[in-house]
């Protein structure tokens, strides 16, 4: 398997009991999950780990119906999601093992630099349409976003758009690779993404919560409270699996998990 396919689907092989683990859910936790698990795998070559994406609702859907035993996620577990656990009696675990900072970003031939939460908000939600209103070309801004399912539509949601809701032609992207590369391709585009998953084919642009301090987004800056989007990234797990995930998790929380997730471009919880 080439690893670019790895984004939508990871199979790693990994031990730390005779028992499969199968990890699922949001794009944005996948590729740290990959890093540590393949790191994990070289100390513990006997068992077996499955990791693979879809999205923080698919993941924790997943964990509710027992299809998975982790459930990644880049939100907190909803009212609603929490009743369905209740209603069959399970009680689960929520862990933070990293912090992320969301990525605003444009096509790289886009002028525009800069912008603040107001302006955002306006693009977002269909009242600004044009580059030209914020200091960039005419040119009609085309507006990507995660699909309703990603933990990464509900934060920006909340974080940015202060729970207002999406413009209602806005173009859903199934996966965070999706929107990368329509905005590789648009010149006028717009989206967000996990700092992770930045490369040389988009242009992150700064982003200010007061209308004077911009902040780009990088790992230093998120760490420093510097860039306002971050959130923090969570595993859920069911309780009477403890014993089961607890090895991997003590692992992705330890000095050496935590600087691989340094590495791989998030922030460390410790």
């Amino acid at each position: 398997m080439k690893k670019g396919i790895l984004l939508s689907f990871i199979t790693v092989l990994l031990c730390t009991t005779s028992q499969a683990q199968r990890i699922k859910g949001s794009d944005t936790v996948l590729p740290v999950s990959q890093e540590t698990a393949e790191s994990y795998m070289n100390k513990n070559p006997k068992a077996k780990i499955t990791v693979t994406g879809g999205g923080t609702g698919v993941g924790i859907s997943a964990l509710i119906d027992g299809s998975c035993d982790i459930a990644m996620a880049s939100r907190s577990i909803k009212f609603n999601e929490k009743m369905k656990l209740k209603k069959k009696k399970q009680n689960i675990t929520e862990v933070a093992i990293a912090y992320d900072a969301l990525a605003v970003i444009v096509n790289p031939n886009n002028p525009v630099n800069k912008l603040t939460r107001e302006q955002l908000e306006n693009i977002f939600r269909g009242k600004i349409t044009n580059w030209k209103q914020v200091g960039g070309k005419d040119m009609k801004i085309v507006v990507y976003s995660r699909e309703t399912s990603s933990g990464t539509y509900e934060f920006f949601k909340e974080s940015v758009l202060k729970n207002k809701n999406y413009m209602s032609s806005i173009l859903s992207m199934p996966a965070t690779g999706a929107i990368i590369q329509s905005v590789s391709q648009t010149k006028g585009a717009i989206g967000y993404v996990g700092l992770a998953y930045i490369n040389k084919n988009i242009k992150p642009i700064a982003v200010s919560y007061d209308g004077k301090k911009f902040a780009t987004p990088t790992v230093a800056n998120a760490t420093k409270k510097l860039y306002p989007i971050v959130r923090p990234l969570f595993y859920y797990y069911n309780d009477k699996d403890k014993m089961k995930v607890t090895p991997f998790i003590n692992y992705i929380l330890s000095k050496e998990g935590q600087n691989i997730i340094k590495k791989s471009g998030y922030v460390p919880v410790k």
